[in-house]
């Protein structure tokens, strides 16, 4: 039996468990007890070493500790965890020009009677009416020079940071929204500071106006200290993508040729692709890894480090294996959408959909194999025999799950699930941080721990991929409860086929193989029978603290940090699916 793959015992935690603050949501009722909070606040951030980034558990410890001083309950913890935060960062904020920063203000401040507004792509589309204060603060922060944007969540914030258009955030938003973003803004290192609406109705709300003008007025000169983040390279994974960097990375062959050339047509859809959506996490693994045990260079300052072509052209490789896999799994499953648009393989026939993805494979291969002279024989031996080994794990844990798909026996237990994840997840984040290590110098006493960090890592990053697809996915396949429509073998249907009484096990898999969408509400009734989403959130938490088990030993600190970033930004929880009517419209169309 294959021991690495048991799912791992309770464990007492290196690191404290992940901070739930759904009861600590009050805003203080007086302006007196905010100002007394953000006052006790600014003294005890005064005391800090800001070199280092603020955790979410860090922040709660320390909010929890100002509380105690000012006699408080903890029901204000919230409100000074997000005081706390702006008081971190206000200096470093206040030092960015103006244009440098985003205005992010929330749709509810808007007078909800009669306003013009209309909504683009971006957001609320202010027409500056003067009947609410979501005009008055725009029209301030658009005379200093910021970007406004008048929307809701971070995925599109985290874009537009990434993309390079801005270097810090000044925001309004309820607690509700400041509690989901306070995890990804303080884990990329993003400067910020957020004003906290006074209520969280979503309508006609209020907030403090002094404190949002003050925010967004802020302007210092430089602090001597700034704060590790992994911002610039994440930036520069992106910017790999975009032209004209990935034709100069990887020159096109086709390069001239005429539009109605086959062959120019055939490798632009290859690289139209690769450059396409996706939020080249892999590529970043490999950048940050190298980073990291070459002396940090890039999480400590914008500017004065450069990376190599070489170490550019391993990071692409990984992406470029990433992309075959989805044109291909896309196949396998006859999926509809990818990245919010339609699939190749729907666009352009299975034949070409099928031979693109090749392409990408052999051209991740050239990536590497081409720069032997300039990496040495033995490196770019190394990272193409873990490029292999990742490509032939991937292609057994898909095999293993489309011949699972097809038997007539669909019997599925939580060890064969775990298997198959291990397999087709597990190997890229395997591949990306050997690679990286790689290319930085001898990995040999890493790699048993890249190993099993990554097949823990992997394994429950694909659980929370199971529990996102019954809460829909606006990032990629958009439609939700689709794994049970492509009768796919999730660790779920595990749970639920060894939780359930042999007549809703014998039900379940009837209900399978009928695959109709009338079905998934039924799923969904035995899937919450039988609690496979708690137990799943469960152990999505066994083997993440695996994870931090096995970085808690690893040397140096900047790598130590990095595998914990990890841990933190790959398994990122989103809300449990609750009791309800399953979504089976296209979302997003």
């Amino acid at each position: 039996m294959d021991h690495a793959l048991d799912i791992p015992p309770e464990r007492p935690p290196t690191q404290p468990p992940k901070l739930n603050t759904a009861a600590f949501k009050a805003v203080p009722e007086t302006r007196e007890l905010r100002d007394r909070v953000r006052a006790a606040v600014q003294a005890f951030v005064a005391t800090l070493d800001k070199s280092k980034p603020l955790s979410r558990d860090g922040a709660k410890e320390m909010s929890e500790s100002v509380l105690a001083r000012l006699g408080l309950g903890g029901e204000y913890l919230g409100f000074t965890m997000v005081m706390l935060s702006n008081e971190f960062w206000r200096d470093q904020v206040a030092a960015i020009p103006f244009h440098r920063r985003l205005m992010l203000l929330p749709h509810c401040l808007k007078n909800a009677e009669g306003c013009p507004a209309e909504y683009d792509d971006l957001g609320l589309d202010c027409k500056k009416c003067g009947a609410c204060e979501v005009g008055d603060f725009r029209t301030k922060a658009e005379q200093l020079g910021y970007k406004v944007l008048v929307s809701e969540g971070t995925p599109i914030v985290l874009k537009i940071i990434v993309s390079g258009h801005v270097d810090a955030i000044v925001g309004v938003a309820c607690l509700n929204v400041l509690e989901k973003a306070f995890d990804k803004v303080l884990l990329a290192g993003i400067p910020c500071i957020a004003t906290p609406l006074l209520s969280s109705n979503c309508k006609n709300t209020s907030v403090d106006n002094d404190w949002v003008f003050e925010s967004i007025g802020l302007h210092t000169p430089p602090p001597e200290t700034t704060t590790k983040t992994y911002m610039h390279l994440m930036r520069a994974a992106n910017v790999m993508f975009d032209e004209p960097e990935l034709t100069r990375l990887v020159p096109k062959a086709r390069q001239g040729a005429a539009a109605a050339d086959p062959l120019a047509r055939h490798e632009a859809l290859a690289y139209d692709f690769l450059a396409r959506g996706g939020k080249r996490s892999r590529p970043f693994i490999v950048l940050a890894a190298h980073d990291a045990l070459t002396g940090a260079a890039a999480t400590r300052a914008a500017d004065g480090w450069t990376i190599a072509d070489p170490v550019k052209h391993a990071a692409l490789a990984i992406e470029t294996f990433h992309k075959a896999s989805l044109v291909h799994d896309d196949i396998e499953d006859d999926d509809a959408y990818r990245y919010g648009v339609e699939t190749l393989h729907r666009t352009h026939g299975t034949g070409v959909a099928i031979n693109v993805g090749d392409y990408l494979i052999g051209l991740g291969y050239r990536l590497v194999s081409r720069d032997r002279k300039a990496l040495g024989a033995e490196v770019a031996a190394d990272v193409l025999d873990k490029l292999a080994d990742a490509h032939l794990k991937l292609s057994e844990g898909q095999g293993a799950e489309l011949l699972w798909r097809d038997a007539t026996d669909q019997a599925l237990t939580t060890l064969d699930a775990l298997k198959i994840y291990a397999l087709k997840t597990s190997p890229a984040f395997e591949a990306a941080l050997y690679t990286g290590a790689r290319l930085a110098g001898p990995v040999e006493s890493y790699e048993k721990m890249i190993a099993d960090f990554s097949r823990n890592v992997g394994v429950a990053f694909q659980i929370l991929n199971d529990i996102k697809d019954w809460t829909g996915d606006d990032d990629n396949k958009l439609t939700a409860g689709g794994d049970v429509l492509a009768a796919r073998p999730t660790l779920l249907l595990a749970l639920a086929l060894e939780g359930s009484t042999p007549a809703r096990r014998e039900e379940l898999l009837h209900l399978l193989r009928a695959k109709g969408e009338d079905v998934l509400p039924r799923v969904r009734d035995i899937y919450f029978a039988a609690d496979v989403f708690g137990k799943a959130d469960a152990l999505v938490d066994k083997f993440r603290a695996k994870a931090e088990a096995l970085a808690d030993a690893v040397e140096p600190e900047a790598f130590r940090e990095l595998l914990y970033y990890l841990v933190d930004t790959v398994l990122e929880k989103g809300e449990l699916p609750t009791r309800g009517v399953t979504q089976l419209v296209q979302l997003g169309r």
